[in-house]
């Protein structure tokens, strides 16, 4: 047995240094500066520099989801039937995440003859999506397997947070700007007459490939930092490895009620935030008539999700697993509520107005949607205990596919409940009735996703207490 897998009682409690929780952290850095930055860009991409057409780029992304169904549970039972000299789920973030990098940069490589063709768009977005479950997967399950000590993993989820949300600056804000300038053409930004690009014309299909370039690097070096820094202390058996079923997908679902109440809250909370991130733009320019303000209300945004996940786990501590997740989402129900004053005609102007309710309503997002990862290897011992199985890849191929699903309903709804209101997305001006349909998508329905998921949390079973009996009674039947 490797150095790297250690099963002694006494390093399954292991307190992770700070040094360990940044290198685990960086596997989320990783993931989000490499694959966030296709979730957020590529379509744009395809239907401006690639020029494909909208229909056909909507056909790739929805066939490729509705693979991600049925390949996920796949993924998470094939990585817990195996294991290697260097682990369980380590390896697969050197051998998976090669090809990722690689297959990232080709979707915006502009290689002559094949630019802009669909089969090479599709086959290559295909296997890129399939590749990032087998290290999405195995790095989600790396997290139950670093250490059963409450405290740490308190710790471990609000470091890896920040790190996540430092690649999301990178991504949704600095990225942009960086092909701004490497773009050819001059075109101002956020209103200064600077020498930026543009980067929706297929003329700019070099600057798309160096800029996502640098990012695919870094990517690379930060999953393999996060390789080398971390180590899989809470393991399965070789007898729990050798019984591991395709059919226990269905079996935790039946028996491990607290997946089942925490995927539902992921869904929701999920669904919500895209809600946010689809119809954001329309509010700016349609409703306040103010899109220049974009930039730096997304720079403000981003603030809350690095600089405040170091207090995560003292807040936890005074108020509580449900109270933690009341007090968030209370805040973030509340800057919706200021969010619709700010929609009002007479406030239209108030950019102060908007950096209060953007700033708090994210700091409540991004605090809620973070720490709720931290509830995940708590969830894999409940698990173990219920079914005498540690299958920790499978339990995280079905947190993926709650996420996969709010993710999705987040990105259709909104557009649904838009054309229901009369949304023309050819017209400068939006009718009375579309601007009312667009302040219901943006601010009302996801005031009620996120009181009904505070409502889902407060029946969410397992408190603190409750994780020291499951480790004491897993202690007990492994002894």
């Amino acid at each position: 047995m490797s150095n790297n897998i250690m099963q002694s009682r006494h390093d399954e409690y292991n307190k992770l240094t700070r040094g360990e929780r940044i290198g685990y952290g960086m596997g989320d850095f990783a993931q989000n500066l490499v694959f966030g930055t296709i979730g957020g860009f590529l379509a744009l991409h395809m239907l401006t520099v690639d020029t494909i057409s909208t229909a056909t780029a909507g056909f790739i992304f929805l066939f490729v989801r509705i693979i991600n169904v049925l390949w996920d549970p796949m993924v998470g039972t094939y990585v817990d039937k195996r294991s290697s000299l260097a682990g369980k789920y380590r390896p697969w973030l050197l051998r998976a995440g090669v090809p990722l990098v690689i297959l990232s940069a080709l979707l915006f490589a502009p290689i002559p003859g094949i630019q802009g063709s669909v089969p090479f768009a599709f086959v290559v977005y295909l296997a890129l999506d399939l590749v990032y479950s087998l290290v999405n997967i195995p790095y989600g399950s790396l997290n139950a397997s670093l250490t059963r000590d409450p405290e740490s993993i308190d710790k471990l989820t609000s470091t890896r947070m920040m790190l996540a949300n430092s690649a999301n600056l990178l991504v949704y804000t600095l990225f942009p700007m960086f092909l701004q300038m490497a773009s050819p053409k001059d075109t101002g930004f956020f209103g200064l007459e600077l020498n930026m690009g543009n980067y929706t014309d297929p003329s700019a299909n070099y600057a798309w490939f160096g800029v996502y370039s640098i990012y695919m690097l870094i990517g690379a070096v930060a999953l393999f930092i996060c390789y080398k820094f971390t180590k899989e202390r809470v393991v399965a058996t070789a007898e729990q490895t050798a019984n591991v079923k395709a059919t226990d997908l269905f079996h935790e679902l039946r028996h491990n009620r607290p997946l089942v109440i925490l995927g539902l809250f992921f869904m929701l909370a999920f669904t919500f935030m895209f809600f946010m991130n689809t119809v954001n733009g329309f509010f700016n320019q349609y409703v306040v008539g103010h899109s220049e303000w974009m930039g730096a209300i997304g720079l403000v945004a981003s603030i809350p999700g690095i600089v405040f996940p170091v207090f995560w786990p003292r807040l936890k501590k005074i108020f509580g697993k449900k109270g933690f997740f009341h007090l968030y989402l209370g805040m973030f129900i509340f800057c919706e509520i200021l969010t619709y004053v700010w929609s009002r005609e007479a406030m239209h102007d108030a950019l102060w107005l908007a950096y209060i309710s953007t700033f708090i309503k994210q700091w409540g997002l991004s605090s809620a949607t973070g720490f709720m990862w931290a509830f995940v290897p708590e969830v894999v011992a409940y698990g173990e205990l219920k079914t005498g199985k540690r299958n920790a890849a499978i339990i995280h191929s079905i947190m993926g596919l709650f996420f996969k699903i709010g993710f999705t309903l987040g990105g259709a709804i909104p557009l649904w409940l838009l054309a229901a209101y009369g949304f023309n997305e050819k017209g400068a001006q939006q009718s009375a009735n579309a601007i009312d349909g667009i302040i219901i998508t943006a601010i009302w329905v996801p005031i009620m996703l996120a009181a009904i998921s505070m409502i889902i949390i407060q029946v969410y079973p397992i408190s603190d207490k409750h994780v020291t009996d499951i480790n004491r009674q897993l202690d007990e039947v492994r002894v």
